[in-house]
């Protein structure tokens, strides 16, 4: 199922996002971010009493879900980064897809979303984590302000993030069942704006998108955004923070055996009776 390219804006430039990927990777990644993940979707698939044969993980900055499935998962292989977003997947194909910190750079999300539900067998797992939320919230407002002080406008500097409900809303539409989302906020303390700004190039998660500045930066800019940053964001010892806010979500290919919403009208008894009955 190709992604709907008529309706989804184009964002992001994902053949940037590679390159940049590809860079961080070789110059030595950043990875505490990307582990922490890996760690608890272990944990979360711990959780599910039951094991999955066939399964894939989705776009993972160098496939690092790979090597830490958990005992849950048979075998897992890696779909890289595709700058088309489709979906090398067979219809009901998988009984368990995963993904983490990648989906937030997704143009047509619900597309993607749809593929994935149409690659699930019946009773097939979706467990994906990625970025939305407040991230980077510090970083973007300090950008704006000094941006709008030095050179009288602001331009995209921070990728827009999905919502907690938004995302909840696109599993339904996607058609998966029994969806959950849960946000987990880390918050990482840094010397400077600029320290961070190295840590996001390490993850090679710095600016992709299309809309974005092509020419380079003006140094009273950065240092005004460094300053305000440091005003605004700063805890007593001097050091700034940085919000990351980590989007959980999971649902499931709908199957007779998952549990079923009660059909309109059979109810036993009427809300009215019971409120009557507590008076």
């Amino acid at each position: 199922m190709a992604p709907n390219r008529t309706t989804a804006p184009i964002l992001f430039d994902r053949a940037l996002l590679r390159v940049r990927q590809e860079r961080a990777r070789h110059g030595g990644p950043v990875t505490f971010l990307l582990d922490r993940v890996a760690e608890d979707m272990v944990e979360r698939l711990q959780a599910v009493t039951r094991r999955f044969s066939d399964a894939a993980d989705i776009w993972t900055p160098g496939g690092a879900l790979r090597g830490s499935a958990g005992d849950r998962v048979r075998s897992i292989s890696h779909i890289g980064l595709d700058e088309s977003e489709l979906l090398p997947l067979k219809p009901e194909s998988l009984d368990l897809v995963v993904s983490a910190l990648a989906l937030q750079f997704v143009n047509d999300l619900p597309g993607v979303l749809a593929q994935i539900r149409r690659a699930l067998r019946p009773d097939g797992l979706l467990l994906a984590a990625m970025l939305g939320g407040d991230t980077l919230t510090e970083l973007r407002q300090s950008f704006a302000a000094a941006e709008a002080e030095c050179e009288g406008g602001v331009s995209p500097r921070v990728v827009p993030f999905a919502d907690l409900r938004d995302v909840g809303a696109l599993l339904q539409r996607a058609g998966l069942a029994l969806p959950v989302t849960d946000v987990d906020r880390v918050v990482v303390r840094y010397d400077s704006a600029f320290a961070l700004m190295a840590d996001l190039r390490r993850m090679g998660a710095t600016n992709i998108l299309i809309e974005r500045r092509r020419t380079p930066t003006r140094r009273a800019t950065m240092l005004r955004m460094a300053q305000v940053y440091a005003e605004r964001f700063a805890d007593p010892d001097g050091r700034i923070r940085a919000t990351f806010d980590v989007i959980w979500l999971s649902g499931w290919a709908p199957h007779e055996s998952q549990q079923q919403p009660l059909r309109p009208g059979s109810a036993k008894a009427s809300l009215e009776a019971a409120v009557k009955g507590k008076k």
